[in-house]
């Protein structure tokens, strides 16, 4: 070996134990001690919370010290924390004791709102409060127990058995499920552009229909009532079903026997139709103006004290015989029921050429051949109701209130 080998292996040596002296006395804190470098705070928990000297100390996790010294006091346990060189900690910051692992290592971390001062400095005293500490696994183990014992037996008992009637021989399918499972994420994997196109528009449906809740909602409310209506009337459906096919074969006889005639008739509607649309204004100024005509009528009298609403085609003069005299009438704006008066002409000709007794057929006409029956007021006085009793026709009124639907009386009128 030569000289200059055994210088380098010397020098070599020499400079391996001042590295590992050097790290040895950083990691012991020998160093920052003898040049004075780093922060010493002094920190008091109500615990130790399961730290130890020589536990990391962390800033929102990054290492920036360790626990030095660690004293009891009348306050709990007083920990000297060693920092590194050119910390900058606020002052307020919280901390808190957190597992490193599962199998414990506890550590202290600060946890600042932000990295704003005050900052800490060499000798500051912090102090932190029972939030700082983890939960005790004492009283975890005593939570746990209380929870457990305060699980009903025999409810737990049936609990369980019920689960394993549920779950029994259900081995096959549960495979299949997730097999199938398993195979649907295979093809969701395989066509992801479809998969995520499929959900994006999922999104847009499930947005839709939140936005429609209201009404799907109330559909479903109104769907409830329908199906319990026909559930209520399910007898009468069945009737309905059970007549129908009858009444189809009837309706369907009819019109086949209504068959030569029936368009014939449609098509005369549709020219009467036509004619009634082109002149539409004409019949709406009619329909208009006929109910206030009428409505007017008792009020319009003639000289002899009459009104007179008719159509003749001779010059025979005015019936009157038979009727109430003007002075017994009563006003039209009277609508109480009044006594039935049997109104009729009992002049002789020319008076009254109409009615069933001028009819062919009778003793009065020259055409003995024809029968007819005429019409006798004394038996019937006119239209009876269900109940034999005379029906009254009573004066509408004025209808020129309606404005124009006034014409829409003509066809409510008589129904009501």
């Amino acid at each position: 070996m030569t000289r200059a080998v055994k210088v380098r292996l010397v020098a070599f040596a020499i400079l391996s134990a001042v590295g590992i002296v050097y790290i040895t006395a950083s990691y012991l804190g020998f160093i920052d001690r003898v040049l004075g470098r780093g922060l010493t705070v002094h920190v008091t928990l109500p615990s130790s919370g399961g730290l130890f000297e020589g536990s990391e100390v962390s800033y929102r996790g990054v290492k920036i010290g360790k626990v030095k010294e660690m004293n009891t006091s009348r306050e709990g346990v007083e920990l000297v924390l060693s920092l590194e060189e050119g910390t900058k900690l606020p002052a307020d910051s919280p901390m808190y004791v957190h597992n490193l692992s599962a199998v414990g290592e506890q550590y202290l971390d600060f946890e600042p709102a932000d990295d704003e001062g005050p900052y800490v400095e060499d000798g500051d005293r912090l102090a932190g409060d029972a939030d700082s500490l983890p939960t005790d696994e004492a009283d975890l183990l005593v939570s746990l127990n209380d929870f457990v014992g305060s699980v009903d037996h025999e409810n737990l008992q049936v609990t369980v058995s019920e689960l394993g009637e549920m779950f029994d021989d259900t081995g096959e399918p549960l495979q299949k499920l997730l097999d199938n499972g398993s195979r649907f994420v295979d093809e969701a994997s395989a066509h992801t552009d479809e998969t995520v196109a499929l959900l994006e528009n999922g999104q847009t449906v499930l947005g839709t229909q939140q936005d429609n809740a209201e009404n799907i909602t109330s559909f479903s409310r109104d769907l409830k009532l329908l199906t319990e209506a026909l559930a209520n009337g399910d007898q009468d459906l069945r009737q309905v079903l059970a007549g129908t096919p009858g009444t189809a074969r009837e309706l369907d006889a009819l019109l086949t026997e209504l068959e030569p005639t029936l368009p014939v008739l449609l098509g005369n509607a549709v020219s009467v139709n036509q004619v009634a649309v082109a002149h539409l204004a004409g019949l709406e100024q009619l329909l208009v103006s006929y109910p206030r005509v009428i409505g007017a009528g008792p009020s319009g009298s003639t000289a002899d004290g009459y009104g007179h609403v008719n159509l003749q085609f001779d010059n025979a003069p005015t019936c009157t015989e038979g009727y109430l005299k003007p002075s017994e009438w009563r006003q039209f704006t009277d609508l109480t029921d009044g006594p039935i008066y049997p109104a009729r002409c009992l002049s002789g000709p020319p008076y009254n050429m109409r009615g069933s007794k001028y009819a062919p057929g009778t003793p009065l006409n020259s055409n003995p051949g024809r029968a007819s029956t005429a019409y006798d007021p004394d038996v019937v006085q006119g239209v009876l109701d269900k109940n034999g009793d005379p029906v009254r026709y009573i004066e509408t009124g004025d209808l020129s209130v309606l404005g124009e639907d006034s014409w829409k009386w003509l066809l409510v009128g008589p129904v009501s």
